[in-house]
């Protein structure tokens, strides 16, 4: 069975930092590539980063040099550390799979429930 669970949310100021992580199942860890996504308020849910299963990263350019995603394979581990957030930047943050690092396309519809962040002074 799939398996997400991402930890980590919190408040936060703008410009302040917060590193995410989520545990997923072995078997998907071993398999596919992972990703951070958001879904801000009455908005879609978009790629904020992702990392193949050898370390190759792809970050959403409104993100890029702010955030860094990392795994521990070992742990089925994704990390996700983010600074210099900026109050638009609200949102619960996700973790899936992914099949192919470019494109970053979600591969299972079942999501975990997420981790708050909340960018606000």
């Amino acid at each position: 069975q799939v398996q997400f669970v991402e930890s980590g949310g919190g408040l936060v100021q703008p410009g302040g930092s917060l590193r995410l992580s989520c545990a997923a199942s072995g078997s998907i860890f071993s398999i596919y590539a992972m990703g951070w996504y958001r879904q801000a308020p009455g908005k879609q849910r978009e790629l904020v980063a992702g990392i193949s299963r050898s370390g190759t990263t792809n970050y959403a350019d409104s993100v890029k040099g702010r955030f860094t995603i990392s795994r521990d394979n070992a742990k089925n581990t994704v990390y996700l550390q983010m600074n210099s957030l900026k109050t638009e930047k609200t949102a619960v943050y996700y973790c899936n799979a992914a099949s192919s690092i470019v494109t970053m396309s979600p591969r299972f519809g079942s999501w975990g429930q997420g981790t708050q962040v909340t960018v606000s002074s």
